[in-house]
């Protein structure tokens, strides 16, 4: 049976918790032997825990992948927002008397420059994971997503979007209102964008649900998200009729940064810090801000419509090959 991220993390969690406790009663010492006495212990906890955290994120498999990319601390879209932007005003509605709240998006500023910005967003409270539908966003969501790559374009702004969901609503709620059009409107409005566009796989990148705001000129995945046609559970319900076999569907989907590297599904892997992004939010934010301003940088160069016809070609190449029987 597949382990939940809290269970393969758990030895790791008991030597934080016993850690964090010698470190309170060590600060409440009084004893000066008794206090370098116990320093010497917390050295050494140190030391342990920092030596399992990297045997643990050597070599990661494809399910402790999805563990990672799933991780309750991880940074959402709008922990990025606030980290690497200013001046971000949140716009909502899809102007059909819809609003949809796992997808989040607005207008805001990155080291001075204007930009679109625009991501899935999960909750971490009970509450706030109902209201942002655990990620999944509604057809209103794709729409809201148009409206703002339409805004986009017309100020010439580029657009940047985060991607992090299991994937679209498939309840008969989002069916009846059209999850399906919704996602496919969304993905020709990227297409028709003369405005660089940046996609970065946060988290989780599933389905239609992801690539619904992930058709850009450049998609960049983090060490340790995920990017998949469906997700390991439903893939093993489809196959093996047992939705506990999501380990086996995460290897055979190949659904890590490197292997749709290897696959040019993506442009470029951005480096977590150690540990995962959910144990550094100030490195993974600076890093994440630093290769969009990097690719951003390279957009810059080429005209509007070489932006289009790129983005473009760059999707039409995915899934050609050659078989070796013709030259």
């Amino acid at each position: 049976m597949s382990k939940t991220h809290k269970e393969w993390e758990r030895p790791l969690k008991e030597l934080e918790d016993a850690l964090l406790k010698l470190k309170e009663l060590n600060r409440r010492e009084q004893d000066p032997a008794t206090k370098e006495r116990r320093e010497s212990q917390i050295s050494g906890f140190e030391a342990r825990r920092d030596r399992y955290v990297e045997v643990m994120y050597a070599n990661l498999g494809p399910w402790e992948k999805v563990l990672v990319a799933r991780a309750d601390n991880r940074p959402y879209t709008l922990d990025y927002v606030q980290a690497i932007c200013h001046n971000f005003v949140e716009l909502q509605g899809d102007r059909n008397g819809f609003t949809d709240h796992a997808i989040v998006g607005g207008p805001a500023m990155i080291d001075g420059r204007p930009v679109m910005v625009v991501g899935h967003q999960k909750g971490r409270s009970i509450q706030e994971r109902q209201l942002r539908n655990f990620g999944y966003a509604r057809p209103e969501g794709y729409r809201k997503a148009i409206r703002l790559f339409e805004m986009a374009e017309r100020f010439r702004l580029p657009v940047i979007t985060f991607i992090d969901t299991p994937g679209a609503d498939a309840g008969v709620e989002a069916e009846s209102r059209g999850i399906s059009e919704a996602i496919a409107a969304s993905i020709f409005k990227m297409f028709e964008l003369t405005v660089p566009s940046i996609s970065v796989i946060i988290g989780e990148g599933g389905s239609g649900g992801a690539i619904g705001i992930a058709a850009s000129n450049k998609v960049l995945m983090l060490e340790h998200s995920i990017y998949s046609v469906i997700a390991p559970e439903g893939c093993a319900s489809i196959l093996w009729r047992q939705a506990d076999r999501g380990a086996d569907a995460a290897k055979a989907l190949k659904l890590t940064a490197q292997c749709a590297l290897d696959f040019d599904l993506i442009d470029a892997i951005i480096p977590e810090p150690k540990g995962g992004a959910h144990r550094d939010w100030p490195t993974i934010c600076a890093n994440v801000k630093a290769e969009i301003l990097s690719h951003l940088a390279e957009l810059d160069t080429k005209s509007p419509a070489t932006i289009n016809q790129d983005r473009y070609d760059r999707f039409r190449r995915m899934g050609v090959f050659n078989d070796g029987l013709q030259p």
